[in-house]
Protein backbone atom coordinates (compact mmCIF):
# COMPACT_ATOMS: atom_id res chain seq x y z
CA UNK A 1 0.00 0.00 0.00
CA UNK A 2 1.51 3.33 -0.71
CA UNK A 3 2.34 5.79 2.33
CA UNK A 4 0.26 9.01 2.58
CA UNK A 5 3.31 11.23 1.92
CA UNK A 6 3.72 9.14 -1.51
CA UNK A 7 -0.09 10.04 -2.64
CA UNK A 8 0.62 13.46 -1.93
CA UNK A 9 1.18 16.01 -4.32
CA UNK A 10 1.97 20.06 -4.30
CA UNK A 11 -1.50 21.99 -3.35
CA UNK A 12 -2.04 24.61 -6.17
CA UNK A 13 -3.34 28.15 -4.86
CA UNK A 14 -4.03 28.86 -1.04
CA UNK A 15 -6.60 25.98 -0.47
CA UNK A 16 -6.21 26.31 3.18
CA UNK A 17 -6.65 29.97 3.66
CA UNK A 18 -9.34 31.44 5.14
CA UNK A 19 -11.66 33.63 3.12
CA UNK A 20 -11.19 37.31 4.32
CA UNK A 21 -15.11 37.55 3.57
CA UNK A 22 -17.57 35.82 5.49
CA UNK A 23 -19.31 33.21 3.78
CA UNK A 24 -22.78 33.31 2.12
CA UNK A 25 -24.81 30.88 3.77
CA UNK A 26 -26.84 30.73 0.31
CA UNK A 27 -25.94 30.65 -3.38
CA UNK A 28 -27.05 33.42 -5.44
CA UNK A 29 -30.33 32.40 -7.85
CA UNK A 30 -28.95 35.12 -9.81
CA UNK A 31 -26.11 33.96 -10.88
CA UNK A 32 -25.30 30.59 -12.52
CA UNK A 33 -24.03 27.66 -10.61
CA UNK A 34 -21.29 25.88 -12.35
CA UNK A 35 -21.73 21.89 -12.90
CA UNK A 36 -18.71 19.69 -13.19
CA UNK A 37 -19.43 16.69 -14.76
CA UNK A 38 -22.37 17.74 -16.42
CA UNK A 39 -22.65 14.80 -19.00
CA UNK A 40 -22.52 12.15 -16.25
CA UNK A 41 -24.90 10.54 -14.52
CA UNK A 42 -25.28 12.66 -11.50
CA UNK A 43 -24.77 15.33 -14.01
CA UNK A 44 -27.88 15.22 -16.35
CA UNK A 45 -30.24 14.47 -13.15
CA UNK A 46 -28.62 17.52 -11.25
CA UNK A 47 -29.10 19.85 -14.68
CA UNK A 48 -32.57 18.44 -14.56
CA UNK A 49 -33.29 19.14 -10.96
CA UNK A 50 -31.41 22.84 -10.95
CA UNK A 51 -33.13 24.58 -14.07
CA UNK A 52 -36.77 22.89 -13.02
CA UNK A 53 -36.42 24.80 -10.01
CA UNK A 54 -35.49 27.82 -11.49
CA UNK A 55 -31.70 27.96 -11.36
CA UNK A 56 -29.36 28.98 -13.90
CA UNK A 57 -27.05 26.27 -14.88
CA UNK A 58 -23.55 26.18 -16.30
CA UNK A 59 -22.43 22.63 -17.88
CA UNK A 60 -18.87 22.21 -18.11
CA UNK A 61 -18.78 19.41 -20.52
CA UNK A 62 -15.79 17.57 -23.04
CA UNK A 63 -17.88 16.33 -25.63
CA UNK A 64 -20.54 18.62 -26.90
CA UNK A 65 -21.80 15.87 -29.01
CA UNK A 66 -22.19 13.79 -26.06
CA UNK A 67 -23.47 16.57 -24.16
CA UNK A 68 -26.70 17.58 -26.67
CA UNK A 69 -27.67 14.20 -26.50
CA UNK A 70 -28.15 14.63 -23.02
CA UNK A 71 -28.49 18.17 -21.78
CA UNK A 72 -29.71 19.78 -25.33
CA UNK A 73 -33.26 19.80 -23.96
CA UNK A 74 -32.60 21.33 -20.82
CA UNK A 75 -31.83 25.01 -20.66
CA UNK A 76 -28.22 25.29 -19.83
CA UNK A 77 -24.94 26.98 -20.56
CA UNK A 78 -22.69 24.83 -22.43
CA UNK A 79 -18.71 25.93 -21.16
CA UNK A 80 -16.83 23.60 -23.26
CA UNK A 81 -13.34 22.05 -21.70
CA UNK A 82 -10.92 19.39 -19.25
CA UNK A 83 -11.81 20.57 -15.71
CA UNK A 84 -8.48 19.07 -14.81
CA UNK A 85 -7.40 22.17 -16.60
CA UNK A 86 -7.03 25.22 -14.21
CA UNK A 87 -7.26 28.06 -17.04
CA UNK A 88 -10.61 26.09 -18.21
CA UNK A 89 -12.11 26.30 -14.60
CA UNK A 90 -10.93 30.01 -13.61
CA UNK A 91 -13.02 30.80 -17.37
CA UNK A 92 -15.68 28.55 -16.71
CA UNK A 93 -16.04 30.16 -12.84
CA UNK A 94 -16.23 33.72 -13.87
CA UNK A 95 -19.39 35.05 -12.57
CA UNK A 96 -20.84 32.10 -11.06
CA UNK A 97 -22.35 32.35 -7.96
CA UNK A 98 -21.45 28.38 -6.95
CA UNK A 99 -20.17 25.25 -8.49
CA UNK A 100 -21.13 21.59 -8.30
CA UNK A 101 -18.45 19.53 -8.39
CA UNK A 102 -19.40 16.22 -9.63
CA UNK A 103 -16.88 15.42 -12.04
CA UNK A 104 -14.49 12.40 -10.83
CA UNK A 105 -13.54 8.50 -12.22
CA UNK A 106 -14.34 5.21 -10.83
CA UNK A 107 -11.92 3.32 -13.21
CA UNK A 108 -8.02 4.38 -13.87
CA UNK A 109 -7.26 4.12 -17.82
CA UNK A 110 -4.55 5.74 -19.80
CA UNK A 111 -4.37 8.87 -19.09
CA UNK A 112 -6.99 9.24 -16.21
CA UNK A 113 -5.92 8.56 -12.76
CA UNK A 114 -7.24 9.24 -9.02
CA UNK A 115 -4.22 11.22 -8.62
CA UNK A 116 -5.20 13.67 -11.16
CA UNK A 117 -8.85 13.48 -12.02
CA UNK A 118 -10.15 12.85 -8.38
CA UNK A 119 -7.92 14.75 -5.69
CA UNK A 120 -5.61 17.48 -7.49
CA UNK A 121 -8.82 18.28 -9.72
CA UNK A 122 -10.50 18.81 -7.05
CA UNK A 123 -7.56 21.64 -5.73
CA UNK A 124 -7.51 23.42 -9.06
CA UNK A 125 -11.08 23.44 -8.71
CA UNK A 126 -10.69 25.24 -5.31
CA UNK A 127 -7.79 27.60 -6.37
CA UNK A 128 -9.70 28.66 -9.08
CA UNK A 129 -13.27 29.23 -7.32
CA UNK A 130 -11.49 31.56 -4.56
CA UNK A 131 -9.76 33.18 -7.58
CA UNK A 132 -13.00 33.92 -8.98
CA UNK A 133 -14.58 34.81 -5.78
CA UNK A 134 -17.44 31.77 -6.17
CA UNK A 135 -17.95 30.80 -2.42
CA UNK A 136 -20.46 28.12 -2.63
CA UNK A 137 -19.13 24.45 -3.20
CA UNK A 138 -21.23 21.30 -3.03
CA UNK A 139 -18.67 18.66 -3.36
CA UNK A 140 -19.58 15.07 -4.45
CA UNK A 141 -17.48 12.25 -2.46
CA UNK A 142 -18.34 8.94 -1.77
CA UNK A 143 -19.62 6.53 1.15
CA UNK A 144 -16.31 5.35 2.74
CA UNK A 145 -14.06 7.97 1.16
CA UNK A 146 -11.08 8.75 3.49
CA UNK A 147 -8.22 9.55 2.70
CA UNK A 148 -6.16 6.92 5.04
CA UNK A 149 -8.45 4.60 3.30
CA UNK A 150 -5.91 1.46 1.38
CA UNK A 151 -7.87 1.26 -1.39
CA UNK A 152 -6.83 4.18 -3.71
CA UNK A 153 -10.33 5.13 -5.45
CA UNK A 154 -11.48 5.84 -1.58
CA UNK A 155 -8.70 7.41 -0.88
CA UNK A 156 -8.57 9.97 -3.92
CA UNK A 157 -11.89 11.11 -3.05
CA UNK A 158 -11.02 11.15 1.03
CA UNK A 159 -8.14 13.63 0.27
CA UNK A 160 -10.22 15.64 -2.25
CA UNK A 161 -13.11 15.99 0.65
CA UNK A 162 -10.18 16.80 3.30
CA UNK A 163 -9.36 19.44 0.59
CA UNK A 164 -12.79 21.21 0.29
CA UNK A 165 -13.30 21.47 4.16
CA UNK A 166 -10.31 22.53 4.41
CA UNK A 167 -10.85 25.39 1.48
CA UNK A 168 -12.57 28.65 3.68
CA UNK A 169 -15.28 28.81 1.24
CA UNK A 170 -18.73 27.43 2.07
CA UNK A 171 -19.07 24.14 1.51
CA UNK A 172 -21.36 20.82 1.15
CA UNK A 173 -20.04 17.37 1.48
CA UNK A 174 -21.98 14.59 0.20
CA UNK A 175 -21.43 11.10 0.55
CA UNK A 176 -23.81 8.76 -1.08
CA UNK A 177 -23.60 4.68 -1.43
CA UNK A 178 -24.10 3.14 -4.62
CA UNK A 179 -26.17 5.54 -6.97
CA UNK A 180 -29.00 4.23 -9.53
CA UNK A 181 -29.95 5.35 -12.52
CA UNK A 182 -30.83 4.86 -16.34
CA UNK A 183 -27.05 5.90 -16.98
CA UNK A 184 -25.68 4.77 -13.64
CA UNK A 185 -22.13 2.49 -13.87
CA UNK A 186 -22.88 0.02 -11.48
CA UNK A 187 -26.13 -1.86 -11.77
CA UNK A 188 -26.11 -1.39 -15.20
CA UNK A 189 -22.72 -3.27 -15.15
CA UNK A 190 -24.28 -5.87 -13.20
CA UNK A 191 -27.24 -5.73 -15.66
CA UNK A 192 -24.72 -6.26 -19.21
CA UNK A 193 -22.97 -8.98 -17.66
CA UNK A 194 -25.87 -10.98 -16.81
CA UNK A 195 -26.69 -10.63 -20.25
CA UNK A 196 -23.24 -11.77 -21.17
CA UNK A 197 -23.13 -14.98 -18.78
CA UNK A 198 -25.00 -18.24 -19.75
CA UNK A 199 -27.28 -19.52 -17.70
CA UNK A 200 -25.22 -19.15 -14.43
CA UNK A 201 -23.70 -15.48 -12.80
CA UNK A 202 -20.93 -15.50 -10.15
CA UNK A 203 -21.26 -13.50 -6.98
CA UNK A 204 -18.21 -12.28 -5.49
CA UNK A 205 -17.35 -13.38 -1.99
CA UNK A 206 -21.32 -14.59 -2.41
CA UNK A 207 -22.22 -11.52 -2.80
CA UNK A 208 -22.43 -10.27 0.88
CA UNK A 209 -21.32 -7.30 0.53
CA UNK A 210 -23.77 -4.89 2.00
CA UNK A 211 -24.83 -1.79 -0.44
CA UNK A 212 -27.66 1.07 0.08
CA UNK A 213 -28.30 2.17 -3.72
CA UNK A 214 -29.71 5.59 -3.61
CA UNK A 215 -31.33 7.11 -6.97
CA UNK A 216 -30.26 9.82 -8.79
CA UNK A 217 -32.97 11.59 -8.55
CA UNK A 218 -32.53 11.29 -4.59
CA UNK A 219 -29.25 12.90 -4.90
CA UNK A 220 -29.93 15.36 -7.59
CA UNK A 221 -32.31 17.14 -5.01
CA UNK A 222 -30.23 16.97 -2.07
CA UNK A 223 -27.92 18.81 -4.38
CA UNK A 224 -30.29 21.56 -4.88
CA UNK A 225 -31.33 21.20 -1.56
CA UNK A 226 -28.30 22.25 -0.13
CA UNK A 227 -27.55 24.95 -2.34
CA UNK A 228 -30.89 26.31 -1.07
CA UNK A 229 -30.57 25.74 2.39
CA UNK A 230 -28.33 27.94 4.90
CA UNK A 231 -27.57 25.02 7.20
CA UNK A 232 -26.07 22.37 4.74
CA UNK A 233 -22.98 24.79 4.68
CA UNK A 234 -20.05 23.62 5.96
CA UNK A 235 -21.80 20.12 6.89
CA UNK A 236 -21.35 16.28 5.49
CA UNK A 237 -23.62 13.91 4.58
CA UNK A 238 -24.00 10.22 4.21
CA UNK A 239 -26.69 9.53 1.28
CA UNK A 240 -28.06 6.05 1.54
CA UNK A 241 -31.89 4.79 0.14
CA UNK A 242 -34.37 3.49 1.86
CA UNK A 243 -32.79 0.28 2.95
CA UNK A 244 -29.59 -1.67 3.12
CA UNK A 245 -29.40 -4.75 0.23
CA UNK A 246 -26.37 -7.66 -0.23
CA UNK A 247 -25.07 -7.80 -3.54
CA UNK A 248 -27.12 -11.03 -3.96
CA UNK A 249 -30.36 -9.11 -2.82
CA UNK A 250 -29.91 -6.38 -5.78
CA UNK A 251 -28.82 -8.73 -8.19
CA UNK A 252 -32.01 -11.03 -7.65
CA UNK A 253 -33.91 -7.32 -8.17
CA UNK A 254 -32.20 -6.61 -11.25
CA UNK A 255 -32.87 -10.31 -12.96
CA UNK A 256 -36.60 -9.38 -11.91
CA UNK A 257 -36.83 -6.38 -13.84
CA UNK A 258 -35.00 -7.92 -16.78
CA UNK A 259 -36.85 -10.78 -16.78
CA UNK A 260 -33.97 -12.91 -16.69
CA UNK A 261 -33.23 -16.31 -15.11
CA UNK A 262 -29.56 -17.24 -13.83
CA UNK A 263 -28.55 -19.69 -11.27
CA UNK A 264 -26.84 -17.36 -8.60
CA UNK A 265 -23.01 -18.93 -7.45
CA UNK A 266 -21.03 -17.95 -4.87
CA UNK A 267 -17.23 -17.75 -6.17
CA UNK A 268 -13.89 -16.23 -3.75
CA UNK A 269 -12.79 -12.52 -4.64
CA UNK A 270 -9.51 -14.29 -4.42
CA UNK A 271 -9.96 -16.46 -7.75
CA UNK A 272 -11.76 -13.54 -9.77
CA UNK A 273 -8.97 -11.26 -9.01
CA UNK A 274 -6.79 -12.59 -12.03
CA UNK A 275 -9.46 -13.36 -14.57
CA UNK A 276 -10.53 -9.29 -13.91
CA UNK A 277 -6.60 -8.26 -14.23
CA UNK A 278 -6.71 -10.05 -17.13
CA UNK A 279 -9.54 -8.45 -18.72
CA UNK A 280 -8.71 -5.06 -17.62
CA UNK A 281 -5.09 -5.47 -19.73
CA UNK A 282 -7.32 -6.79 -22.73
CA UNK A 283 -10.81 -4.98 -22.68
CA UNK A 284 -10.56 -1.28 -23.50
CA UNK A 285 -13.69 -0.81 -21.17
CA UNK A 286 -13.21 -3.40 -18.76
CA UNK A 287 -16.69 -3.68 -16.47
CA UNK A 288 -14.48 -3.95 -13.30
CA UNK A 289 -10.82 -3.37 -12.06
CA UNK A 290 -9.08 -5.62 -8.92
CA UNK A 291 -9.38 -2.21 -7.18
CA UNK A 292 -13.04 -1.85 -7.54
CA UNK A 293 -13.46 -5.50 -7.32
CA UNK A 294 -11.74 -5.27 -3.45
CA UNK A 295 -14.81 -3.18 -2.56
CA UNK A 296 -17.10 -5.52 -2.89
CA UNK A 297 -15.85 -6.48 0.41
CA UNK A 298 -16.70 -3.40 2.20
CA UNK A 299 -19.74 -2.21 4.07
CA UNK A 300 -21.31 0.81 1.95
CA UNK A 301 -24.27 1.39 3.77
CA UNK A 302 -25.03 4.64 5.94
CA UNK A 303 -25.80 4.76 9.98
CA UNK A 304 -27.45 7.97 9.84
CA UNK A 305 -29.26 8.64 6.32
CA UNK A 306 -28.78 12.02 5.75
CA UNK A 307 -31.52 12.07 2.36
CA UNK A 308 -34.39 11.06 5.16
CA UNK A 309 -33.20 12.43 8.39
CA UNK A 310 -31.82 16.07 7.43
CA UNK A 311 -33.53 16.72 3.96
CA UNK A 312 -36.80 14.38 4.71
CA UNK A 313 -37.08 12.78 1.18
CA UNK A 314 -38.62 9.81 0.95
CA UNK A 315 -36.21 7.27 -0.93
CA UNK A 316 -37.32 5.97 -4.39
CA UNK A 317 -36.98 2.09 -4.21
CA UNK A 318 -34.50 -0.13 -5.86
CA UNK A 319 -36.77 -2.76 -7.20
CA UNK A 320 -40.03 -2.91 -10.10
CA UNK A 321 -40.92 -0.09 -12.28
CA UNK A 322 -37.42 1.98 -11.10
CA UNK A 323 -35.20 -0.66 -12.96
CA UNK A 324 -37.46 -1.05 -15.91
CA UNK A 325 -34.52 1.02 -17.92
CA UNK A 326 -32.41 -2.56 -17.72
CA UNK A 327 -34.87 -3.95 -20.07
CA UNK A 328 -33.32 -2.19 -23.06
CA UNK A 329 -29.65 -3.97 -22.40
CA UNK A 330 -29.57 -6.69 -25.16
CA UNK A 331 -26.39 -8.54 -25.42
CA UNK A 332 -25.30 -6.94 -28.78
CA UNK A 333 -25.09 -3.52 -26.27
CA UNK A 334 -23.62 -5.47 -23.60
CA UNK A 335 -20.73 -6.58 -25.62
CA UNK A 336 -20.28 -3.30 -27.39
CA UNK A 337 -19.84 -1.26 -23.91
CA UNK A 338 -16.60 -3.87 -23.60
CA UNK A 339 -14.82 -2.42 -26.59
CA UNK A 340 -15.87 1.74 -25.97
CA UNK A 341 -13.56 3.96 -26.01
CA UNK A 342 -13.75 6.31 -23.00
Amino acid sequence: MASRESYSYEREGSATAVAEQPLPYTADKKKPVLVTGAAGLVGIHTCRELTKNGWKVRALIRDPARAAMALGQLPVEFRVGDARDATTLRGSLSGCGAVVHLAAIAIERKGQTYREANTAMTERLISAARAESVQRVIFMSQNGADSASPHAFLRSKGVAQDSVKTSGLAWTVLRPSVIFGPEDQFVNVLARLIRLSPKIFPLPGGGKARFQPIAVDDVARVVRLSLEKKDTVQQSYDLGGAVPLTLRQMTERILTAMGATRRLVSVPIALLRPLVGLAQRIIPNPPVTPGLLDLLALDNTVANNALTEQFKIVPIPFAGDELQYLRRITARSALKSLFEQK
